[in-house]
Parts: C-alpha cells; sequence; structure tokens
C-alpha cells in the first residue's frame, strides 16, 4: 500500500498501520516540523518527506507511484473550543482545503481525516467537501487519556474499540513505592478542605516552591472538594496546582482516573498533571505521555523535552488509528 500521510508529524499513522498488519510499501510524508521529522526518520528511515503541503502536487511528487490512502490530521487552533474559534478564517484550519485538494488529486481507495470537536457549521463543511460524515471516538477506550476527536473516512466502520478501562496509574513510569496513592486520608481531607463556600480556595497546609525530582517537575495543589467520583469520561479532578495561568493548566488529577486532554505543549506548565498523595502533584513525564497517545515507549527520544510534549500533543492516540485501520482491504 502506497501512503500519503498529510501533516505527518512524529508519523503515528506508520505506527498505526504497522500495528494494524498492513503492509506499507511507500510512505509520502508532508511535514515542516524540524524536530518531528527527526522523530520520523529515526523511526521510519524510509519515509519520503516531501516539504510544505501546499507544494505537494499529483503525480509530480510521487514518482509515478499511485497512492491507495491518504491520511491526515489538519491543523485543529481555529476549530478548537479552547482558542480563538476562528474556524476557516484560521490560516492553519484552513489548510484542510489542502487535504481535500490532495484527495481529489490522488482519487486514493481510502482517505482519514482527523480534527477536534468544532462548531456544527465547520463540521458540516468538512463533511460536505469529503462526501462523509465524521465519527466521534473519545481515546479513553482504549488509552489513559480522556481524548475526543472526530474522524472523516471512508474506511468502512463497524464498532467502537472495546474499552481496555486503561487508568493513569497504569501507564505511570514510576512503582507504587515511589508515590502515596491517595486513600481515605485524601477523601476525608476534601471533606473538610478545598473550595469554600464564598468560592475562594483554601490553601494546603504548607505551599512550597516547583521541585524537580526524578518523577518530574512537582509541587504542592489546592484542594477541592471531592468525592473521588470519577467524572462521565473517567477524570477524577483532585485539586488546582500552585501555578500562575489559566484553570486548565492547574488541574491535578487523581492516577485512578483518567488524563486530561494532551495538548501541543510548549511549555507554561501545560502538560497533565497527576497527583502523588494528599498534597503532592508532578506533570507526567515524555515516557507517559507516549503511553497516553498508546505510542512505544521511547519514540520520541532524540529531541528535547519540550518537543516531545509538543509533537505528541500534536499526534494522534495510535490504538484509535489503528482500530479503523483494521477495516481496511488490500
Amino acid at each position: 500500500m502506497n501512503v500519503l500521510s498529510l501533516f505527518d508529524g512524529m508519523s503515528c499513522g506508520r505506527i498505526a498501520l504497522e500495528r494494524a498488519g498492513i503492509k506499507v510499501d511507500k510512505y509520502f510524508a508532508a511535514e515542516i516540523d524540524k524536530y518531528a521529522i527527526q522523530i520520523a526518520k529515526k523511526n521510519y528511515p524510509d519515509t519520503m518527506h516531501l516539504g510544505d503541503v501546499q507544494e505537494v502536487m499529483y503525480p509530480e511528487s510521487f514518482d509515478g507511484h499511485k497512492i491507495d490512502l491518504v491520511i491526515g490530521g489538519s491543523p485543529c487552533q481555529g476549530f478548537s473550543y479552547a482558542g480563538a474559534r476562528l474556524n476557516f478564517d484560521d490560516p492553519r484550519s484552513k489548510l484542510f482545503f489542502e487535504y481535500a485538494r490532495l484527495v481529489k488529486e490522488c482519487n486514493p481507495k481510502y482517505f482519514l481525516l482527523e480534527n477536534v470537536r468544532m462548531s456544527q457549521e465547520s463540521q458540516d463543511t468538512i463533511s460536505e467537501i469529503l462526501g462523509v460524515k465524521p465519527i466521534s471516538i473519545n481515546s479513553n477506550l482504549v488509552s489513559a487519556q480522556n481524548r475526543y476527536r472526530l474522524y472523516w473516512t471512508n474506511i468502512p466502520f463497524y464498532q467502537y474499540p472495546i474499552d481496555k478501562q486503561i487508568m493513569m496509574k497504569d501507564i505511570l513510569e514510576f512503582s507504587p513505592e515511589e508515590f502515596t496513592i491517595m486513600s481515605d486520608k485524601f477523601t476525608n481531607r476534601n471533606k473538610n478542605a478545598g473550595c469554600l463556600t464564598d468560592g475562594t480556595k483554601e490553601k494546603a497546609s504548607s505551599l512550597s516552591a516547583m521541585e524537580y525530582v526524578k518523577n518530574g517537575r512537582q509541587g504542592d495543589y489546592i484542594s477541592c472538594n471531592s468525592d473521588g467520583v470519577p467524572t462521565k469520561d473517567g477524570l477524577i479532578l483532585v485539586g488546582h496546582a500552585d501555578l500562575n495561568g489559566h484553570d486548565c493548566i492547574k488541574r491535578v488529577y487523581h492516577p485512578n482516573g483518567k488524563s486530561a486532554t494532551m495538548n501541543a505543549c510548549t511549555g507554561g506548565n501545560r502538560e497533565p498533571k497527576v497527583a502523588m498523595n494528599d498534597q503532592k502533584w508532578r506533570k507526567l513525564t515524555p515516557i507517559e505521555c507516549e503511553r497516553l497517545q498508546t505510542v512505544p515507549d521511547n519514540y520520541t527520544e532524540g529531541v528535547s523535552k519540550t518537543q516531545r510534549y509538543r509533537m505528541l500533543g500534536n499526534g494522534w492516540t495510535v490504538d484509535v488509528i489503528s482500530h479503523i485501520f483494521k477495516n481496511m482491504e488490500a
């Protein structure tokens, strides 16, 4: 099978094809991020990188090879509810039209587009252009991460992945002896502390400066009232890290639940955070974030931690993609 991967990143699509047992003859990748290209090349040296998607032309760019599958996750910043919601007015989200152009030009047997949940108007525009409606899948079925994504594809889809019941505690790099899983002490503490009736937050008993330990960066958190019951998506919020910034980067979650969605972390403490005990938190390590995305351990090794977090946040949950790919016929 000859594959064209647009906005390829670190080649999560290639991992998924391999995991689904699909033989790849030629793998063409449109990508411009040098760190993502470096990691893709490290793991798959035969990848043929084509550069900027806007400069990829069919058939000129493919040395006479017919493309059987076009995949990609066009930049989502314009669509994301976490952003300014400029939709197609955002120049990054306009790159979807490059994906649509190449699907039309290549006329592959199969295609797959991934993106975030978005306004119904934007969703309908994409559906009309591609001729299919999206499938909504939460990665929490196959991983320890709560991650809703939309998938537009003409690959037959018969059923959702089986829920593997994976929680954060199952993907942590360090053994339970190296931190204290919260118990009745935590629950009792939260019943008598945390978010006060006037909306302010009570401080933890002592607040220390950020520390760097073998488990990753850690610090104290402010507790919130919690009965330890997961949300419908499996998250158990236990408190907020003593950090400056938006509420979403402060949230600390219980290891017995799911992680929040990984984003394209570029610093600013945006990495997912797990509680170590009834007062301490730490951010997840790069290997743990690889496990959230069901990427092999140390797949992203070779670049800085910042770049590892960033490309993982931009990547795909491999086991979701693999589940979809398994329904392709040769």
